[in-house]
């Protein structure tokens, strides 16, 4: 008897949380390798925000997960059997290997990517995986930050917003501000991260507070969430302010409830500059950015926070932790 393969599949298009409505539980049999192929047994899901967005049925960078398929995630797990030599069995792969015990790498160029042995998987999904990637190029490329520069980072306590305020740090800012949902998450971002100051948008006034910290104005404001915590921010922003557009995922789980931007006129007088990016357009600079990160962090400048749910079966919930600000850094689901 074959191994079973457990598949969490899209059965509707989500209109706000997912539950076990919107992703469905099936069991089939594990893939077998042929020509060309690999089996991986995956171990370990990397949670992030857009897998909500690739849920529902609008364009995006990716075409959306189609109903009936396995929910699209990054992820790590060990090759199990392959006909492929750049897959050997007992390698540890990264790759786009969904919601699912098993998946099958069919030899399609850049779909996997061999992990080097002794790599700590938390931080290969983490700090040195698309987190990691994301807040390196999203900050130094889009934002350019400049010594003595006052950064904001909403989404400060997530996966990639952590990552952006240390680097701000590394890279000579002199007043970084992060703005989080918690007071327990404000105090890690200060005393654990090296934040200058925090905000927590949930009992403070956010425009108030930017103008009290940051009375010169932004000169960088990495954006994750969009809404009104972006509109604060556009507010604030200092002459030739840059405003890097990371994510909106206050508006991913209800497309009509942001209101629309108040501040945006900020960007003609300040003569300042709103930039999206997909860290897809810098995957042929990886190494360069995984080369640096992992200096940070052997120096002890840079750290990181992982959240790990387990089980599969509970993927849907670590993804729902993102909207509710249950986590604190990345969210890794564990197999």
């Amino acid at each position: 008897m074959s191994e079973q393969n457990r598949r969490l599949v899209l059965a509707q298009r989500p209109t706000g949380m997912v539950d076990d409505t919107i992703v469905r539980l099936e069991t089939e049999d594990a893939p077998e390798a042929k020509t060309g192929q690999a089996v991986v047994r995956v171990t370990h899901l990397s949670i992030d925000p857009t897998i909500r967005t690739w849920m529902d049925d609008a364009p995006g960078y990716l075409p959306p997960i189609e109903i009936g398929a396995v929910v699209r995630s990054g992820g790590l797990g060990t090759v199990v059997s392959s006909q492929n030599d750049d897959f050997p069995v007992g390698a540890t792969v990264f790759g786009m290997l969904g919601w699912q015990d098993y998946a099958l790498l069919d030899g399609t160029p850049g779909e996997g990517q061999v992990v080097p042995d002794g790599m700590d998987p938390t931080a290969v999904l983490s700090v040195f995986g698309v987190t990691g990637m994301t807040a390196y190029f999203g900050l130094l490329d889009i934002g350019e930050p400049k010594e003595g520069a006052t950064v904001v980072v909403s989404g400060a306590a997530g996966a990639t917003g952590s990552v952006v305020g240390q680097i701000a740090k590394i890279k000579g800012a002199a007043n970084v501000v992060g703005i989080a949902g918690s007071d327990e998450k404000c105090a890690w971002l200060v005393d654990e991260l090296g934040f200058d100051a925090a905000i927590n948008y949930k009992t403070e006034n956010v425009a108030k507070r930017l103008h009290e910290l940051c009375p010169e104005g932004i000169d960088i404001y990495f954006d994750n969430v969009g809404g009104e915590i972006l509109d604060a921010a556009l507010g604030q922003l200092a002459m030739k302010g840059r405003v890097v557009c990371c994510g909106a995922i206050s508006a991913y789980n209800d497309r009509e409830a942001s209101p629309g931007l108040q501040n945006y006129f900020t960007l003609i007088t300040k003569r300042a500059r709103m930039e999206g990016f997909l860290i897809l357009d810098y995957v042929d600079r990886f190494g360069e950015a995984q080369g640096e990160l992992f200096g940070w962090v052997l120096e002890g400048k840079l750290k990181h926070a992982v959240h790990v749910v387990e089980g599969l079966e509970h993927a849907p919930d670590g993804l729902n932790l993102l909207f509710t600000g249950g986590n604190t850094g990345k969210v890794i689901v564990e197999l």
